[in-house]
C-alpha cells in the first residue's frame, strides 16, 4: 500500500514530534527534579537516623553510668542504714557499768571522744603524730603540758556518769597539808 504524504501532514507530524520531544524533556526534567528531591530526602533521613543512633548510644552510656552511680549510692545508703541501726541500738541500751570512753586532749582541752584508746591513738596520726608513736603513761604534769594526751573515763552506774579512770594525785590547796 502506498500512502501519499502531503506537506500539511508532514508539517503536522513534525509539530507533533517537536511537541512530543518538548513533553519528553519536561517529563525528564520533572523526573530529574523528583529524583533529586528523593535523594536529598534520603540523605536527610539517613543523617537523622545516624544522629538518632549516636544520641541513643550516648544516652545508653550516660544511663549505664547513672545506674552504676545509683547502685553504688544504694550500697552506701544500705551500709549507713545498718550503721545507724547499730548506733541506735547501742544508744538505746545506754552505757553499761565499767564501759570505757577515751577522751583525746590537745594541750589539755578535750578534742574528741573515742570508744577505744586505739581509735584515739590512730586519730592522732591524722593530726601530725607519727603513726608508730609509742604512747606512755602520763606523769604528774598537767594535761596542758602535753600536745596530745589520752584520758580514760569509766561509766559508773550509781552516779550515772563517767569518771576519770586515774584520778590525779591530790595536792595541798594553798600550801595547807
Amino acid at each position: 500500500m502506498i500512502r501519499l504524504i502531503t506537506a500539511g501532514r508532514l508539517r503536522r507530524l513534525r509539530e507533533d514530534a517537536d511537541q512530543s520531544r518538548t513533553d519528553a524533556r519536561a517529563v525528564q526534567e520533572q523526573a530529574n527534579a523528583a529524583w533529586s528531591q528523593h535523594i536529598r530526602e534520603l540523605y536527610a533521613v539517613t543523617d537523622r537516623a545516624e544522629r538518632a543512633e549516636a544520641a541513643t548510644s550516648e544516652v545508653g552510656t550516660i544511663l549505664a553510668r547513672a545506674m552504676e552511680q545509683l547502685s553504688a549510692t544504694e550500697q552506701e545508703l544500705l551500709l549507713k542504714a545498718i550503721e545507724i541501726r547499730r548506733l541506735r541500738t547501742e544508744l538505746e541500751a545506754g552505757p553499761t557499768e565499767g564501759s570505757v570512753l577515751t577522751v583525746l586532749l590537745h594541750y589539755g582541752e578535750p578534742h574528741t571522744i573515742y570508744a577505744s584508746r586505739e581509735d584515739a591513738h590512730a586519730d592522732t596520726a591524722t593530726h601530725g603524730m607519727p603513726a608508730d608513736h609509742v604512747w606512755q603513761r602520763c606523769d604528774e604534769r598537767p594535761a596542758a603540758a602535753f600536745t596530745w594526751r589520752c584520758e580514760a573515763f569509766i561509766y559508773n552506774a550509781i552516779s550515772k556518769g563517767f569518771h576519770r579512770a586515774q584520778m590525779p594525785a591530790r595536792r595541798p590547796v594553798g600550801g595547807a597539808a
